[in-house]
């Protein structure tokens, strides 16, 4: 028993130090940033880019990070992003990010994840957000995030106060965060729309979206499909 647990430890240190000199010898290279809202795909995203050789940052869950984005300071996260070549998730996901990161970092490729229609995805978001954080499969409330203990108490409320801009009797609005949804992926397309070899607009679940992602990328796969992560069974709508 002993042994195998010193295996499967040196394994674990083995797996960090390439990851990290991996990370060192990305400096420099093209990034690729995942820009799309959460449950738009972006975790089969992440698999795809991690599969296809790319260097993809761990996945952000400082709150600092959120409160810097909710203060509009990039700093930390300019400095987080020069390890690496692939990020997506929160901040990446949210309003003003991509372009911060545009201009601090020249000539890389932003992915723009999407649904079939902004009621799919909100749908997505409302059923995955009662399966981690509602009680009987219920949406979420005030108390059921302030008292989430995952990283520490209030740290999920604090979270969703600073990127939902609902009110607190209502944190899952439908209507403002379609449009929060909407209006992201307008800005996104708007800023881009001079440079369409820049911006990839993508719904993983289409036929073909992972030869698109290869083409956009100029890369070549075994695969022919996206490998699929968090998928979750969709509301009937």
């Amino acid at each position: 028993m002993i042994e195998i647990i010193k295996d499967k430890l040196l394994k674990r240190v083995k797996g960090r130090v390439k990851k990290s000199i991996s990370r060192f010898q990305s400096i420099g290279r093209q990034k690729v940033f995942g820009i799309g809202n959460n449950k738009t795909g972006t975790t089969s995203l992440e698999a795809a880019m991690e599969r296809l050789g790319f260097v993809v940052g761990d996945q952000i869950t400082d709150i600092q990070y959120t409160r810097d984005w909710g203060q509009r300071d990039f700093e930390s996260l300019i400095k987080y992003c020069k390890y690496g070549q692939f990020f997506q998730d929160n901040p990446f996901s949210k309003p003003f990010t991509f372009i911060v990161l545009d201009h601090e970092f020249p000539n890389s490729k932003f992915i723009l994840t999407v649904r079939d229609n902004p009621e799919q995805w909100y749908n997505s978001l409302i059923k995955f957000h009662a399966k981690l954080w509602g009680k009987d499969g219920r949406i979420p409330n005030k108390e059921d995030l302030i008292n989430d203990t995952k990283f520490y108490k209030g740290y999920r409320w604090e979270k969703n106060r600073i990127h939902f801009n609902t009110p607190i009797d209502d944190l899952y609005n439908k209507d403002i965060l379609i449009e929060s949804y909407k209006r992201h992926n307008k800005n996104v397309r708007d800023y881009f729309r001079h440079r369409p070899d820049d911006l990839l607009v993508l719904n993983v679940a289409n036929d073909g979206s992972y030869q698109k992602l290869c083409d956009f990328l100029d890369v070549k796969s075994e695969w022919q499909d996206f490998p699929w992560k968090n998928k979750t069974k969709e509301v009937k709508q």
